[in-house]
């Protein structure tokens, strides 16, 4: 009886040996074809494109100083007809500029100023343009000058006295750029596959990145400049 017991454990834990091995190996196996198939690649695909602006935003600054506030806004008028008569004999048309309401300072209410001051009140007043003609809006730019003759006192070195250009047409040359920028990641996986002596599967997984816009350089801040990066991680296989 108690052979056939020793005889039955045997025969059992054989085949628990031989179940376990098998098991094993087809483990070992699965984790070698899986980490195959974890052969990955990341390349980076890059689009550029040189744009030209579609909208010119144009701020227009003028100061007027007067010890007498009457004669200040009186100034203040005059010089904005001025300005005002120079943008439309030069075609700008009076739906592309707002007037805003000048602001003015009053030296003497500051109880830190210097009450001997020369000139009391300082007027400022913006004239803002918007455009979609570039090019008029640069050569006019370029005539301003020419009231500076006048007397008008005209506030160019200010951060907010810059004029500024904008693409608006971004989700027009979207597709193109991103098409692009995944062709341009394709080639070099393809490249990275042939000289390491593997064929390209199929993609893991992608980023296509953040579209950036900036000028082309501070003097053609109307030409813009588009950019884009994919990441791509393919798969690789033997």
């Amino acid at each position: 009886m108690e052979k056939i017991d020793t005889k039955s454990s045997f025969i059992l834990g054989f085949f628990i040996f031989l179940g376990l091995s098998i098991l094993g190996y087809l483990i070992s196996t699965s984790v070698i074809k899986y980490k195959e198939l974890e052969r990955t690649v990341v390349v980076k695909g890059l689009s550029e494109k040189e744009v030209n602006a579609d909208i010119v935003l144009w701020p227009i600054k003028f100061s007027v100083i007067n010890n007498n506030l009457d004669e200040l806004y009186k100034n203040i008028e005059n010089d904005t007809q001025e300005i005002l008569s120079f943008l439309e004999s030069n075609g700008i048309a009076r739906e592309e500029i707002t007037i805003n309401s000048p602001a003015i300072i009053d030296k003497m209410a500051n109880e830190y100023s210097n009450q001997e001051v020369q000139v009391r009140y300082v007027a400022n007043r913006t004239i803002n343009i918007y455009s979609t003609n570039i090019e008029k809006i640069r050569d006019i730019n370029g005539k301003l000058f020419e009231l500076s003759k006048k007397g008008i006192l005209f506030k160019i070195d200010d951060y907010d006295s810059k004029i500024e250009y904008i693409y608006t047409k971004l989700n027009d040359i979207k597709p193109m750029m991103i098409e692009e920028a995944t062709n341009n990641a394709r080639s070099v996986a393809l490249k990275f596959a042939k000289d390491s002596n593997s064929k390209l599967g199929k993609i893991k997984k992608a980023s296509q990145g953040q579209f950036v816009i900036t000028s082309r350089d501070k003097n053609t801040e109307y030409i813009k400049n588009i950019r884009i990066v994919s990441t791509i991680e393919y798969y690789l296989s033997d």
